[in-house]
């Protein structure tokens, strides 16, 4: 009896014991992150703004051809006068390269349809059929980059940005140099060169959205020089205008770009193997600062 006594304290006291154990709950489970998607800004907008300069136009093909050697290649062309004329033909898919070798193709007489009853000595329709021609009667609108061309409505003295329609009639009014080229019938309106009013289209490329703005500056200052042609002497006159007025557009650029043009004459398309070499020199010579802002507005 005292055995089972005993052994039924035994059992008790275990039960007790097992009463007074707290149960052992599950371990909590480490969160889980949760990935935050990684979202990519998009790369600045660079606009290509081309100034006018007549045969010194030839130096944009230059500067072109440095851009893309080191990667570069805008997103927006705005082009006035002379810069209209490569901003068309850069926008509608060539390359520097092709842009080279048809400056080195390209005849005067593509320009030159002398106007006999006209306001200008020019007509420029012949001017009008070479970039249509070029750019296979496409609309700016169709082109491969986007391209603005600036010309100047001879009745409200303002610039006026041409971002659709027919390219050669918008170039051909971008360039229509007052006393050189007739004036250009647009919609009932008649336009000028549009360096009387921007010469180089800094603001129309802003308006259109880019980020980064790359001015290619190709005025040069009066020859000064007596006994002048008749056309070198009206070019002369426009470039002291150009010069004052574009100084004022070119402080809303990023770069500027200068090309060396002393000694090349605006009416002279002999020299545009020369005007091609300085053109990329002063290109090379801005690469680092345009590097520099893209890398700096991509973060």
């Amino acid at each position: 009896m005292k055995k089972t006594t005993g052994l039924l304290a035994v059992v008790l006291g275990l039960c007790a014991c097992t009463t007074n154990i707290a149960p052992v709950s599950a371990p909590t489970p480490a969160p889980v992150p949760v990935p935050v998607p990684v979202v990519a800004k998009a790369p600045p907008k660079v606009a290509l703004a081309l100034g006018g300069g007549a045969a010194r136009g030839f130096a944009h093909i230059g500067v072109i051809k440095a851009l893309e050697t080191q990667g570069i290649r805008p997103d927006i062309i705005v082009g006035t006068s002379a810069g209209s004329v490569v901003g068309a033909l850069y926008a509608a898919g060539n390359d520097a390269f092709a842009l080279q070798k048809m400056a080195f193709q390209m005849e005067e007489s593509s320009f030159s349809d002398w106007s006999v009853f006209g306001r200008g000595l020019l007509k420029g329709e012949a001017l009008e059929k070479f970039i249509n021609q070029q750019l296979a009667n496409k609309p700016i609108e169709s082109l491969k980059r986007r391209l603005a061309v600036v010309a100047t409505d001879l009745a409200a003295g303002q610039p006026t940005v041409f971002v659709s329609g027919n390219p050669g009639t918008a170039v051909r009014a971008s360039s229509a140099v007052p006393g050189v080229f007739s004036p250009v019938v647009i919609r009932g309106k008649e336009y000028v060169d549009g360096g009387v009013t921007s010469p180089v289209p800094v603001r129309a490329a802003r308006q259109l959205g880019a980020d980064i703005v790359i001015a290619v500056d190709i005025s040069e200052q009066p020859t000064g020089k007596s006994n002048q042609g008749g056309i070198d002497l009206l070019l002369d006159t426009i470039s002291i205008m150009s010069v004052t007025l574009g100084s004022f557009e070119m402080r809303d650029a990023d770069v500027v770009i200068r090309p060396d043009v002393k000694g090349l004459p605006a009416a002279n398309f002999q020299q545009r193997h020369e005007a091609i070499l300085r053109g990329e020199q002063a290109g090379f010579a801005a690469i680092p600062r345009i590097k520099e802002l893209i890398a700096a507005r991509s973060q």
